[in-house]
């Protein structure tokens, strides 16, 4: 299989020449914008890194945007299903189990309704910032990038 050149660990080659993550740093919590899900999976695959996705079109009150992402991460059945444990689980838990290569989170249609208004969306996204610069004080990549529905 003819495998892309990478210039460094943190940027690698398409197959097209391209650097899907060209100019992102390495930690940070953006708007997907002209990123493709597929792109990114492919870094997080040339990166040796993980790659988590949930899709949240169908969720419509915080405990959905929660459930939604439990089960899409695979979190442990004892999640606490709150902001407080999410966190937990995107930090302390993935760091006790070893050493960590990085991250490429996607948060794709997150809800924008009554019952995930626009202060639940910042809590949330603030979740996933505070989940970045844990990562950074450990010199880790966590490039989280989200969408609204």
């Amino acid at each position: 299989m003819d495998t892309p050149l990478r210039r460094d660990n943190e940027t690698p080659l398409r197959k097209d020449g391209e650097t899907p993550l060209r100019g992102v740093r390495p930690n940070i919590v953006q708007s997907i914008r002209a990123f493709r899900v597929q792109d990114l999976q492919d870094a997080a695959t040339q990166l040796n890194q993980h790659f988590l996705y949930a899709n949240l079109g169908n969720a419509q009150s915080k405990q959905d945007v929660l459930d939604m992402i439990a089960a899409q991460y695979t979190f442990p059945a004892h999640f606490g299903k709150n902001f407080d444990a999410l966190y937990d689980c995107m930090t302390d838990l993935v760091h006790k189990s070893g050493p960590q290569p990085g991250f490429i989170v996607v948060l794709e249609q997150i809800p924008a309704n009554a019952k995930f208004d626009k202060e639940a969306r910042e809590q949330l996204l603030d979740i996933f910032r505070d989940a970045s610069d844990y990562w950074a004080d450990r010199k880790i990549p966590f490039r989280c990038f989200y969408s609204f529905l």
